[in-house]
């Protein structure tokens, strides 16, 4: 068998891709409860969040959104990693989200602290499984928006975006840090 190296890149990246989404969910949870979803995009479905960044570059009158929209372009794949948020039960005694109880939290239309915690570890644990894997990527809040706005993730609304690819150069490194 023959397999030129453009090829075995991709295969890598997907590779990858797949043991990012395994650490995601493997990483540690607040009170040992799951919220983590996770999603490999590529193809014609990456270049629909792309496209939503320049959307959403127009919108928000934000630079950002485009330039992370020409990274995810200049990629192989996109991991997403999103968190449902819920609560913990843990009761009056928790209120680091700021009320009496959980069932004030939800009445207040509030967030669970621990659910945004419990992405941050899981990204930290995927994106360690990138490196370990020497592939370029970027953890991108703006991807993460886009996805959520096309709703790629069920109803999913707090969502980071990690492209990923391997390539000579990072299109990660050399980015844009402000408009000309």
């Amino acid at each position: 068998m023959y397999l030129n190296g453009q090829d075995a890149e991709k295969c890598a990246v997907f590779n990858v891709a797949a043991a990012m989404c395994a650490a995601a969910r493997t990483a540690p949870k607040s009170c040992g409860i799951d919220h983590i979803e996770t999603a490999v995009l590529s193809g014609e479905e990456m270049l629909k969040v792309a496209d939503e960044m320049d959307n959403m570059s127009r919108a928000y009158d934000n630079w950002r959104f485009h330039r992370d929209a020409e990274n995810v372009r200049a990629s192989t794949a996109l991991v997403l990693i999103g968190v449902r948020e819920g609560v913990r039960g843990l009761g009056s005694f928790c209120q680091l989200c700021h009320f009496e109880n959980c069932g004030e939290m939800k009445k207040n239309n509030a967030s669970c602290v621990y659910d945004p915690m419990d992405l941050g570890i899981a990204i930290g644990s995927a994106v360690s499984v990138a490196a370990d894997g020497r592939l370029d990527n970027r953890v991108m809040f703006t991807a993460g928006k886009a996805a959520a706005s096309l709703g790629i993730m069920d109803g999913i609304k707090l969502i980071i975006g990690i492209p990923l690819c391997a390539a000579g150069k990072s299109p990660f490194f050399d980015r844009q840090k402000e408009p000309d």
